[in-house]
């Protein structure tokens, strides 16, 4: 029986605190990969120190998982759905569809972006499924960790 390879890719996403509770989320959520790409911070400076800040909100994932820190999020999109992954972006659009109807492969790549600006029109163009997740009040988005959890619980029935 194959099992299911679920990674995820934070596409420029600013706060060292959201990118922390990203890592505790996904390692609870049995997330094998994260992929940083741009400016979103990594659980080590450029010197190889470890950094608190992120440590403070992981509380230890970012050492449970794998990371990898990438300039450019489209080639790496290309290279996981060449390598048979289905990269579906957690993002408001006209083009989204419900999260509670998006049904996971067995290889899912999950895209969140920036918290101010979300994912590109570039990158949205490149992945397979966008889902959205409805928002029944009057604020129109919620925090990107926030999301990543909801996401990643709900799609893979977790």
């Amino acid at each position: 029986m194959k099992q299911r390879q679920s990674i995820l890719i934070l596409d420029n996403v600013r706060s060292v605190y959201n990118v922390g509770a990203i890592f505790r989320t996904a390692e609870a959520a049995g997330i094998s990969k994260i992929y940083l790409i741009g400016y979103t911070p990594t659980p080590v400076d450029r010197f190889g120190r470890e950094r608190g800040d992120v440590a403070k909100a992981a509380l230890g994932a970012q050492k449970m998982i794998q990371w990898e820190k990438k300039e450019k999020s489209i080639p790496l999109i290309r290279a996981l759905q060449k390598d048979g992954f289905t990269v579906i972006a957690i993002e408001q659009d006209k083009k989204s569809v419900d999260y509670k109807k998006v049904k996971p492969k067995l290889k899912t790549a999950f895209i969140l972006g920036n918290e101010v600006s979300g994912l590109s029109k570039t990158v949205l163009d490149e992945v397979d499924v966008i889902s959205e997740i409805p928002m029944q009040g009057r604020k129109e988005s919620l925090n990107v960790s926030v999301s990543t959890g909801i996401a990643i619980f709900r799609i893979l029935n977790i």
